[in-house]
Order: structure tokens, then C-alpha cells, then sequence
């Protein structure tokens, strides 16, 4: 008998709330049970969840990104940055470039391809936002490292979109195909320009229906409306959906001051969608992949998180920051997902006799980031005294 739908998705739900139960009792952070119960049923291990209903739920995933990227952006208040300064943005671009230049250059010492060795060291700047979003609203971290890695994680999308531009450029050089460098260059501006103008405008325009309307469940349907009209547009028209989005909040939170109760309203509903949204993660990573990266693979996972943590430890020391951010950004910076998948695919143009390897390199570090980057961000927040352990 095939099941339907909805009964999948009481699957997901179910199954999200058992396993994060029990990583709970011993002190996992939640998001790691989901991806793990999505990891189990999903179709590379025991196939309860086939790969059709997968990618039939991918809409799961864009809407959960669309709503997370929103709550970071209603972070980006200007008396915060006031206050810090440039910092965020200094650790953001240091944390991001020393992890491409640093993955570039071991890889091509080690002997492999260039065009493959830059191409996979553009993809190491990317940083997922979702899991670590989840670690600091489940355990409501709170302090000076909590903030500023909510600010370097939103910025870090804009960096790895340039870095990840300009790195296929040279690849595209190495390959023969010049005639594409200039537009590979003018790509990521385009894709931030156009995010940042879809962003604005939505995030304007949203202030005014929440003057006629005050009950929270007409707020719900406007939030709604205006982040996935966000991220829908921005998909149509060549941006990023993750920024727009992002946008939106910032903007929204600057010309309004009811920004926290609108975050308050969001975060009341989207609890069911984002243990979805993990489940499904869980069940994308394809545990199958882990005997084909061989040594590229092993070197980018480990040649990466050095080089993220070294770059946020330079930056955080450029920038003045404090002995604590210093010492624990950098390992809040590991998980990675969907913008690096996404430029799987792009890159997998621009050299695709790699595009195996590269895919398959990706995919590994994916699930290795996935699953162990949410408890080293609770560690760092707990030593960094944000997290209390009771929690």
C-alpha cells in the first residue's frame, strides 16, 4: 500500500520528535536527532521515506530557509552595528576567504587538478545558517559570540556568492573558456543586486498592511506573504533567496520598532516547519558517497574547518573583538549545506569532467558538517558561557 502525503509528513514529524528526544538525554543538541532521523528513514539507509516524496518536499526546505534567513536579518539593527562596528564583516570576509585560499592551495600542493582544486576551494566559503539558527533558539544562547555569529553567518552568503564568482572565473581561465570569465565575475553582483532591491522594497512595503492589521494571526499571514514573495522573487529573478529574505528582516527592523514582536509572532509557528525541514536534510545525505571522496575529500573537510576558524580568528583579532569571540567563533562556522550544493551544480558546468568527483566530495562533507557541526556550535557557546548547561 503507498502511503500518502500526509502521512509522510506525520512520519517526519514523529520521527523528528522521538530522535530529538533522545539525543537530548544525551546533551545533543535537537537538530542533530532530526537530521539523524532523517539520515535513518530516508533512502540510503532504511527507505521508509523514498526518494520521490523527498524531492516532492523540497518546497519544505525553501520555505524554512526563506523564514530563517528573515530572523537573522531582524538581528541587523543599526545601533547593534553602531556598537561593533565593522567587526561582523571583517570575520565574515576573513573566515570565508582563508577557507577558499587555504583549500586552493593545499589541494594544489597535494597535486590535484587546478581547475578542481579552486573550484572546490569557491564552494568552502559557504556557511549554513539553519542548524546553527536552531543550537541558539533551542538553548537561547545569548551574548557578545551569539550575536556576532548570527551577523557572520548572514554575511557569509554575500562573501561566498563574490568568492565563489571570482574563483569559477579562474577555473573557467584554466579550462579554455575565457569567453565566460567576465560574465562568471559580474554574476555574483548581479545575483546580490538583484536580492538587495527585491529585499528593500518587500521589507518597505510590509510596514504598511501591520499598520491596519493587529492581530497576530493577520501578522502570521502578512510575515508570510512578504517572505515567501521575497524568496519566490528572487528565485524568478536571478537572486539569491536567502539574501532577499535576510533583507527584508534588516530592513524591516530598522524603519519599525515592532521588529521583536513580529519575530516572536514568526517563531510561534515555524517550529513543525523547521524539524521538517531537518528530517528531509537528514534523508538528502547519501551515506553511499563516503567510499568515493578518497584523500581530495578527506583534505577539504578537515583543510576547510581550519581554514574557517582560522580566518575568524584572524579577523576577530584584525577587528578587536573580545578574547571570546576570538576563541569561539571560528567553531560556530562548520556546519554547511544548501548554498554549497547549489554551487555544486554551477561548478559542476565549469569543470564537468570533476563533476562527479566534486559532487561526491561535497555531498560527504555535507553530512559529516551537518551532523557534527551542531554540537561543536553548542560546545563553543557553552565554553563561551552563552549556553547554560541546564538547559
Amino acid at each position: 500500500m503507498e502511503l500518502n502525503t500526509l502521512v509522510y509528513i506525520s512520519i517526519l514529524l514523529a520521527a523528528g520528535l522521538l530522535c530529538g528526544r533522545l539525543v537530548k538525554l544525551i546533551k545533543l543538541p535537537n537538530v542533530t536527532g532530526y537530521l539523524m532521523a532523517g539520515l535513518l528513514l530516508g533512502p540510503y539507509v532504511f527507505k521508509v521515506l523514498p526518494t520521490e516524496i523527498i524531492n516532492d518536499f523540497s518546497f519544505v526546505s525553501e520555505i524554512a530557509l526563506a523564514f530563517i534567513a528573515f530572523t537573522i536579518g531582524l538581528t541587523f539593527k543599526k545601533s547593534y552595528f553602531k556598537k561593533v562596528g565593522a567587526m561582523p564583516v571583517i570575520i565574515a570576509f576573513c573566515e570565508a576567504l582563508v577557507a577558499v585560499f587555504l583549500v586552493q592551495l593545499v589541494l594544489i600542493a597535494c597535486g590535484f587538478d587546478k581547475s578542481l582544486s579552486i573550484v572546490l576551494g569557491a564552494i568552502a566559503a559557504a556557511t549554513a545558517p539553519a542548524a546553527t539558527i536552531m543550537v541558539i533558539k533551542q538553548y537561547k544562547a545569548k551574548g557578545p559570540v551569539t550575536e556576532t555569529l548570527l551577523s557572520v553567518v548572514a554575511i557569509d552568503d554575500a562573501v561566498a556568492l563574490m568568492a565563489f564568482g571570482f574563483s569559477v572565473a579562474i577555473a573557467s581561465a584554466f579550462e579554455g573558456a575565457s569567453n565566460g570569465m567576465l560574465m562568471a565575475l559580474i554574476d555574483p553582483f548581479v545575483e546580490i543586486g538583484i536580492s538587495a532591491v527585491i529585499g528593500s522594497a518587500i521589507g518597505y512595503l510590509m510596514t504598511v498592511p501591520l499598520k491596519f492589521f493587529k492581530k497576530a494571526s493577520n501578522r502570521l499571514c502578512i510575515i508570510t506573504c512578504a517572505v515567501l514573495l521575497s524568496a519566490g522573487l528572487a528565485t524568478l529573478l536571478g537572486g539569491s533567496s536567502l539574501l532577499a529574505t535576510m533583507i527584508v528582516g534588516m530592513v524591516f527592523c530598522n524603519i519599525s520598532d515592532e521588529s521583536e514582536r513580529i519575530a516572536d509572532i514568526a517563531d510561534s509557528v515555524t517550529a513543525p516547519i523547521f524539524m521538517m525541514f531537518f528530517v528531509i536534510s537528514g534523508a538528502q545525505l547519501n551515506v553511499s558517497v563516503i567510499p568515493e571522496i578518497g584523500l581530495i575529500g578527506i583534505l577539504y573537510i578537515f583543510v576547510r574547518v581550519i581554514g574557517k576558524m582560522l580566518g575568524a580568528y584572524i579577523g576577530a583579532k584584525i577587528s578587536h573583538a573580545s578574547e571570546a569571540i576570538c576563541k569561539y567563533i571560528g567553531p560556530t562556522l562548520i556546519p554547511q549545506a544548501g548554498v554549497a550544493i547549489g554551487l555544486t551544480m554551477v561548478a559542476q558546468s565549469v569543470v564537468p569532467h570533476h563533476a562527479d568527483k566534486i559532487r561526491a566530495v561535497i555531498l560527504c562533507a555535507t553530512l559529516v558538517y551537518e551532523i557534527v557541526g551542531p554540537v561543536i556550535t553548542k560546545i563553543s557557546l557553552v565554553k563561551a558561557g552563552e549556553i547554560t548547561q541546564n538547559k
